[in-house]
């Protein structure tokens, strides 16, 4: 952690977990939506959009410094891709769970467009985009649940 933007890729140090980084640092994430939840859509939108680009920014710092690609403790793709999967759902308990056990499904399994994205994108581009397609994904799932009165909640 020589330089305080690490701080932030690192999840405040929960991607230094020596098991399952990208779990714990996803669950910083959850605090995040929380503070974000009351916001409207177009709001949440801005604010992840931003903290993508951000990390793109601060991951291609991190890996010209070092000359590390995607190094396992970086775990800001994890909080903004799990904001994704939230960014249409009310802060309430299983859909806070479902998000986080979907998101990590998709991120650990990396399915179709998810595992090409992680494969062929380089940079700090390809650090955060598939963690962000694993969010659209599970949004996705979130979202049929919700549509079809799946009876949770």
């Amino acid at each position: 952690m020589r330089r305080p933007s690490w701080l932030l890729l690192f999840g405040f140090g929960t991607g230094l977990s020596p098991k399952a980084p990208g779990t714990f640092g996803t669950l910083v994430a959850i605090p995040c939506f929380y503070l974000l939840s009351p916001l409207p859509l177009v709001w949440r939108a801005a604010v992840i959009a931003l903290l993508f680009v951000g990390g793109v920014w601060l991951c291609d710092r991190y890996e010209t410094a070092t000359g590390r690609h995607d190094q396992g403790g970086i775990v800001w793709d994890e909080i903004v891709g799990y904001l994704l999967a939230v960014i249409l759902s009310p802060f309430v308990w299983w859909e806070v769970i479902a998000a986080f056990l979907l998101f990590r499904l998709f991120d650990i399994w990396k399915p179709g467009p998810i595992g090409w994205l992680d494969r062929n994108t380089r940079g700090g581009f390809g650090v955060m985009i598939d963690d962000l397609a694993a969010g659209v994904a599970a949004a996705l799932v979130l979202l049929l649940i919700r549509l079809t009165d799946w009876p949770i909640g």
